[in-house]
């Protein structure tokens, strides 16, 4: 799933949810490549009928394959605490490891964040339109290494669901540490920063 430069994320659909299921799948037309699945934990879910799930504490496990009930597929996890102003992500590996982080800033138009490596070192900034629908990666000397784009689902599904489609596209082929790193940082974009 990690060797792939091009990514898209569909949510799905629901009237009313309390977390998140997301297929990752080839939009080249080569089916599903895994499955990210926000699990908050009980007491999140009952608070999340009376607190914006922006400021809860969440995880999200991206699994390769169809079967999220396979702990041997994992792949990473996204997990992220309470936040009040700017949102800290961790970013762990299938053993748990801390392998990156995500920073929200605390200023900025269209939404922005800085993804960090294992060693704290900053490697990327996510960047939004005024928008906040479309985002830039762009690497320490602001040079473009890929986008993340919101998909059109037509009006009805927009008006009446919270659903979102994202195409995650790198412009180099990633080394697998930094692929994770990156599609972490464009299943946040919706798991983390958007949803409310």
């Amino acid at each position: 799933m990690l060797n792939r430069k091009t990514f898209f994320i569909r949510e799905h659909v629901g009237l009313i949810k309390l977390s998140n299921t997301y297929d990752i799948l080839d939009p080249e037309g080569e089916g599903l490549l895994g499955i990210a699945q926000e699990r908050p934990g009980g007491f999140v879910h009952v608070l999340r009928l009376l607190v914006s799930k922006q400021h809860l504490p969440t995880k999200v496990f991206v699994y390769e394959g169809n079967d999220p009930k396979d702990e041997s597929r994992l792949v990473f996890s996204i997990q992220r605490g309470f936040t009040l102003f700017r949102s800290k992500v961790r970013i762990c590996d299938a053993q748990g490891n801390v392998i990156g982080g995500l920073k929200s800033k605390l200023f900025s138009l269209g939404g922005a964040f800085q993804v960090f490596d294992s060693a704290g070192q900053q490697i990327a900034m996510v960047k939004g339109d005024w928008k906040g629908w479309n985002f830039r990666l762009l690497d320490n000397s602001e040079n473009e290494i890929g986008t993340i784009t919101k998909k059109w689902a037509g009006l009805g599904k927009e008006l009446f669901t919270s659903a979102d489609n994202y195409v995650i596209a790198l412009t180099q082929e990633p080394k697998p540490s930094e692929a994770i790193l990156l599609l972490a940082a464009g299943l946040a974009v919706d798991t983390v920063y958007k949803e409310s």
